[in-house]
């Protein structure tokens, strides 16, 4: 059987990972407060790659998703591996910006740990869901579907993330305040680009001429088969 040759899946993936990296690596342990709001400076970038996530599931089917959600975990455990011995390495004479290095660079292996574990959980349910939810409303209501896939997306990988990563370090109330800011601003994020998600999906089935329905998908996600 010939498979299908895609126009822009890959562009679509290269765009999914550079979001990841960044949000990661830029903006995840950074606290700030916003008009007396509090929360984690990534929450700023990193719904954009549920938005990516929602957009591959509706677009390409759930397998083709779990492969770019399989490429990403790649890219944040060669980031993670990276950081680590450049932080390690150590610094030449006249150098003096090594605690400020490590203060950026030098996540602990439990923040790694905590990161890891929760983009996977998350990526795969908020996929999950969007595709099952498809089925269930035969294409209608995308705003249901990814407004909905993100909810239960975003609650799992803010509830592992946070209190794996900070519990302990940080307060208790700092944890809980800052996972449920976050939380309640990824859900908003969905809602408030519904109409950009509803472009880009109408745009991608027309040039890939492709509407996946996960019938007869395997929902493992320890595999990169499509």
């Amino acid at each position: 059987m010939t498979r299908p040759v895609y126009k822009y899946y890959d562009l679509v993936m290269a765009l999914f990972v550079t979001i990841l990296l960044c949000s990661n690596i830029i903006g995840a342990a950074k606290v700030v407060t916003v008009w007396g709001f509090t929360f984690g400076a990534g929450v700023l970038f990193f719904p954009i790659s549920y938005i990516f996530n929602d957009v591959l599931t509706e677009v390409y089917g759930y397998a083709r998703a779990r492969k770019v959600v399989w490429a990403g975990f790649g890219a944040i455990i060669f980031a993670s591996f990276m950081s680590w011995v450049v932080v390690s390495l150590p610094p030449a004479a006249g150098w003096h910006d090594q605690n400020a290095y490590e203060s950026v660079f030098g996540q602990t292996p439990r923040i790694v740990f905590a990161s890891l574990t929760a983009f996977f959980i998350g990526e795969f349910a908020n996929s999950f869901v969007l595709a099952k939810l498809k089925i269930k409303t035969n294409g209608r209501h995308l705003w249901f579907r990814t407004i909905g896939s993100t909810v239960v997306g975003e609650a799992v990988d803010s509830a592992v993330f946070y209190p794996v990563a900070f519990l302990g370090v940080w307060e208790p109330r700092l944890v809980l305040t800052v996972m449920m800011s976050n939380y309640a601003i990824k859900v908003l994020w969905e809602a408030f680009v519904t109409p950009v998600t509803y472009k880009v999906v109408n745009f991608l089935k027309r040039a890939e001429h492709e509407d996946f329905f996960d019938h007869k998908t395997d929902f493992t996600p320890f595999s990169i088969e499509v």
